[in-house]
Order: structure tokens, then sequence, then C-alpha cells
């Protein structure tokens, strides 16, 4: 009976034995299966995704050009319809003129420590040419000095500018 009962125990962890062998059989088969579909899966995908990419990427650039267009009208409006100063202004803004010659000016000026003086005529707000002709504010003997006679006349210097000079060609 030991030798039936030995028997039996050893038969049945044989057949546990296959058992999970077979399972892991199974198991090692399914990988490749399973990775090859996942694969798959992961491809079809993203070449279902492509065209809606494809698609938003056009719409992108679309959208840009649209925005560049408004742009160059807004341009073409504030030069009033001049195209050889437009495409001037468009070079110029398109490569970075403008900034560049704001950064050489703050260089020019970073250090300085200018002595700033503001003259005023006592007079609460009275503009320059009321105070040259004797309409001095509180206090004011009467009009302002040759200073400010020689301010209102550099006022009109521009009246005797070049035609080169006057914006016009």
């Amino acid at each position: 009976m030991k030798v039936q009962q030995a028997n039996w125990e050893l038969y049945q962890k044989q057949k546990a034995a296959e058992a999970t062998l077979y399972e892991k059989e199974k198991e090692a088969e399914a990988r490749p299966r399973a990775a090859a579909e996942a694969s798959y899966f992961a491809r079809q995908r993203e070449a279902e995704g492509e065209p809606y990419a494809k698609k938003k990427e056009a719409e992108g650039l679309i959208a840009l050009a649209e925005a560049q267009g408004a742009y160059v009208r807004a341009l073409l409006n504030a030069v009033g319809g001049n195209y050889a100063t437009l495409r001037e202004y468009y070079l110029m803004i398109d490569r970075g003129m403008f900034q560049e010659v704001a950064r050489i000016n703050a260089d020019a000026v970073r250090g300085l420590q200018p002595k700033i003086s503001v003259w005023t005529n006592g007079g609460g707000g009275e503009d320059v040419a009321s105070a040259a002709e004797g309409g001095g504010g509180e206090g004011d003997s009467g009009g302002l000095s040759d200073a400010a006679a020689a301010v209102q006349d550099g006022a009109g210097a521009d009246r005797d500018a070049p035609a080169s000079l006057d914006g016009q060609h």
C-alpha cells in the first residue's frame, strides 16, 4: 500500500508539473503574439492620426498666412499705399533692424548720468508762447526772460528747413 501511495503522489506531482509546463508554454507563445498585436495596434492608431495631424498643421499655416496678410495690409495702409515704402519697412521689421537700433541706443546711454534741469515760469501750467508774450503767472514780473523767447523762436526753425529734410521728395 505504501508503494501505491507513493506512486499516486508521484503521479499527482507529475500531472501538476505538466500542467505548469503547459501554462508556461502557452504564455511564452502568447507573448510574441501579444507584442505583435500591440505593435500593430500602435501603428494603426498612428496611421489614423497622421491625416488629422496634417490637417491641423495645414489649418495652422492658413491661420498664420491670414494673420500675416492682415499685418501687411495694415502696414500698407499705414504707409499710404506706397508699396516701395512698405517693402523697405517690412524688410527692416522682418530682419529685426528696429530692435537692433533700440539695443544700440540702449547700450550707448547705459551708464550715463544725465543732469536734467526743469525750468518753469511759476505760472501753474501756462504754455511757453503765452508766457513769452508777457502773460506771466503768479509772482512773475511780466513775461519770461530771453530764454523763453529763444525757445519760441527755435520752435519755428522747421519753417526754414531745406526741402530734403521736410519729409517730401
